[in-house]
């Protein structure tokens, strides 16, 4: 199979018109850096948001010039706008921030951390699952596009197919009666993912929108961890329904709990609540607890601040090997303890989403007397 190169790509798009008739899509500046793994193509097209219908038609276009050049078997071509600064004043009626809804896709909730390391991934699928043990229909969005681990954790690899002969669509991958999807899948294990905020979100766009997703209840949403450009965006642009925050007991990690608890408050994004993850650990040779990073910093927290405290999950042996393996703790030992506590926690979160108790925050008003 040829090698294909950024320069193959450009090349390629230097025979595309720009939209105003002046040059052509690289030369007015449109393309963003050009991402390449394997045999796949990805970059984003920059557009006034005034053109974005326009510029949907330019889109297929383009993809269907990358996909001409030998090697290249996908390309994944996104739209962003650039927006220009504006006060509160000058947002329009009607506009919808977060972007259109997932057709079919009920509730979006987001489970997010401050932090790495805290286990947010392993929360994210064990609560997708108690979701799915209470009945619900369920599927998972890997959106940690840095460090995907939600294919290891429900023990799927692969690539996903085609779901229509142009290849515009992909099927999810499915386990456990859930759907998944995550860029882990594209791309090789071991691949670094070297690419800049715009890349990402182009990739992320392409899975929530471009997934042949089944009906369901509840998307949960993988999110990367910290609060930077990517989080924020993502958060912006998506339907979200809500966000579960998941830190550990200590000051440390606390810290960067409360950043990403107001960075939802600012996008007017409903926290559902807080779990306390690596609570305790029960030592198995002395039956003694240990509050290894402390303990009840999340509760406090959510008291502080007046959000649920939705529970705390202990640091356990099984869970780590289970995740380890491929095999999630609540549906490889449904009847353990934190099968239960996780099960109990997406009781609450469901209660959240279906009973309507998510509050937005008001929005400020900001009077500029300038």
């Amino acid at each position: 199979m040829a090698t294909v190169t950024a320069d193959d790509v450009r090349a390629v798009l230097k025979r595309i018109a720009a939209p105003d008739g002046r040059g052509n899509v690289v030369s007015a500046g449109l393309v963003s850096d050009i991402a390449i793994q394997g045999g796949t193509v990805m970059f984003a097209l920059t557009a006034a948001p005034q053109h974005m219908r326009a510029m949907e038609m330019l889109r297929g276009a383009v993809e269907k010039a990358v996909l001409g050049i030998p090697g290249v078997d996908k390309a994944m071509v996104a739209l962003t706008a650039e927006r220009p600064a504006a006060g509160p004043a000058q947002a329009q009626p009607g506009d919808n921030p977060r972007g259109g809804a997932v057709p079919g896709i009920r509730h979006l909730i987001a489970v997010a951390s401050g932090k790495g390391g805290v286990g947010k991934s392993t929360t994210a699928v064990n609560l997708a699952l108690g979701l799915q043990s209470l009945g619900l229909r369920v599927a998972v969005l890997d959106a940690d596009v840095y460090g995907p681990s939600v294919p290891k954790l429900m023990g799927l690899s692969g690539k996903p197919e085609a779901s229509d002969a142009a290849g515009k669509k992909m099927k999810p991958m499915r386990r456990h009666g859930v759907d998944v999807m995550s860029i882990g899948f594209l791309v090789p294990e071991d691949t670094p993912m070297i690419w800049r905020g715009p890349m990402v979100m182009s990739a992320l766009t392409q899975l929530l929108r471009e997934t042949e997703w089944s009906p369901a209840d509840v998307m949960v949403i993988d999110m990367p961890p910290g609060t930077g450009d990517v989080q924020l965006t993502l958060a912006q642009q998506t339907p979200l329904s809500g966000a579960v925050i998941v830190s550990t007991p200590q000051d440390l990690a606390l810290i960067d709990a409360r950043k990403g608890l107001a960075m939802f408050r600012k996008v007017n994004v409903p926290v559902i609540g807080i779990i306390e993850n690596m609570s305790y650990f029960m030592c198995d040779a002395c039956g003694a607890r240990h509050e290894i990073f402390g303990h009840g910093g999340a509760r406090a927290e959510a008291e502080r601040i007046g959000v649920p405290f939705l529970g705390e999950v202990p640091l356990d042996k099984d869970l780590r090997m289970r995740s380890d393996a491929g095999e999630p703790v609540v549906a490889s030992m449904p009847d353990s303890q934190h099968s239960a506590i996780y099960r109990d926690v997406a009781r609450q979160v469901w209660a959240a989403l279906a009973g309507g108790g998510l509050a937005r925050p008001a929005p400020r008003i900001v009077v500029d007397n300038a």
